[in-house]
C-alpha cells in the first residue's frame, strides 16, 4: 500500500520511503535515517501522521465495500510493509476465500512480507513496478494466483504521488483499468497540496534523497486519474469523507480543505465489439 513500489534494494544510508511509512504509522521497522528523513518532512507538514493512518482507515473501508460488491480478489499494488489489518485479513472477514496479491518492487519489503505470509495458501507476494503495469498485469505467477476472467480489485493506494509525471501516471492507470474485465475495481489514494503548497518544495527536497520522489499535485490533478471509471458514491474525496463509520471522527480534519484524496471506481461494461 505505498511508495516502496518505487524503491529498491536496501542500503540502510539512504532514506526508504516505505519505511517511513512505517515511521509515520508508528511501526518499528524503520532505520535512524528514515526517521531523521521523516522529521524534516514533519517540520513541514505535521499532519502527516494523521493522514497516513486515515489512509489506512479508507484500505479497510475500501476493501470492506469491495467485498460487498462480490469482488473475491485484490491486487494491492505498493503494497509496502505489512503492518496490522493488511487487505488479505479484511478480506478474509467480509469474504471469506478472497485471494490477495502484493506486489512491490522494493526487495527488503518483498523478503518482510514473503517471510510472513509464507503460510498463507490464499496470498502471493509478487516483485512488480508499478511503472511497467503490463509485466505486473502478465506476470505468470499473479495469473496463476488470480482469474482475471473474473472481477479484480486493484489498489493504488498512497502510491500514485511518487510516479512523476514523465513516467505519465495517469496513463498507467488507464492501462490497468483497460487490462481488467467490467466488474473490476480501482481503488486510488493520492496527496494533494491545495491546502499547504508552500510545504510541497520543502517535503519534496526530502523525498528527493529517498528510495522514490515525491511528486507534489492539485486536487484538480488527480482526480482525471479516475477518468473512464464509475465513481462509487460520494466521488473522489478526503479519506475522512470516504464512506466514514458511524463513530468515525476527526476533528482536526473536519474544516480541512483537498489534503488527501480517494476514491473507487468501477470498470464499466464495454461497448459492443470493442
Amino acid at each position: 500500500m505505498n511508495p516502496a513500489a518505487i524503491g529498491g534494494g536496501f542500503n540502510p544510508n539512504i532514506p526508504n520511503a516505505a519505511r517511513m511509512y512505517d515511521y509515520f504509522l508508528g511501526g518499528k521497522d524503520n532505520l535512524p535515517v528514515d526517521r531523521e528523513a521523516a522529521q524534516q518532512v514533519l517540520r513541514y507538514v505535521p499532519e502527516v501522521p494523521i493522514g497516513i493512518r486515515e489512509n489506512r482507515g479508507f484500505l479497510q473501508r475500501a476493501v470492506r465495500y469491495l467485498a460487498g460488491q462480490g469482488i473475491r480478489q485484490f491486487l494491492d499494488i505498493g503494497a509496502g510493509l505489512p503492518t496490522q489489518r493488511n487487505v488479505h485479513q479484511v478480506a478474509a472477514e467480509y469474504a471469506p476465500g478472497a485471494r490477495t496479491v502484493y506486489v512491490d518492487n522494493d526487495l527488503q519489503v518483498l523478503a518482510h512480507a514473503r517471510a510472513l505470509l509464507q503460510d498463507s495458501p490464499l496470498v502471493l507476494v509478487a516483485e512488480g513496478d508499478l511503472r511497467r503495469p503490463e509485466e505486473i498485469m502478465r506476470d505468470p505467477d499473479i495469473r496463476r494466483h488470480l482469474d482475471f476472467d473474473q472481477p479484480i480489485a486493484v489498489l493504488l493506494l498512497a502510491i500514485v504521488h511518487f510516479i512523476p509525471d514523465s513516467d505519465d501516471p495517469k496513463g498507467i492507470i488507464a492501462r490497468i483499468r483497460d487490462s481488467l474485465v467490467p466488474g473490476s475495481h480501482i481503488a486510488l489514494s493520492h496527496v494533494v497540496i491545495d491546502e499547504r503548497p508552500q510545504a510541497a518544495p520543502g517535503v519534496e527536497r526530502v523525498y528527493q534523497s529517498a528510495s522514490a520522489p515525491f511528486v507534489a499535485r492539485m486536487s484538480d490533478q488527480v482526480t482525471p486519474f479516475f477518468d473512464g471509471l464509475e465513481l462509487a458514491d460520494p466521488g473522489v474525496v478526503n479519506l475522512h469523507e470516504w464512506r466514514p463509520d458511524i463513530h468515525h471522527f476527526t476533528p482536526r480534519l473536519e474544516q480541512v480543505g483537498a489534503y488527501f484524496l480517494c476514491g473507487v471506481g468501477r470498470v464499466p461494461e464495454r461497448p459492443s465489439g470493442s
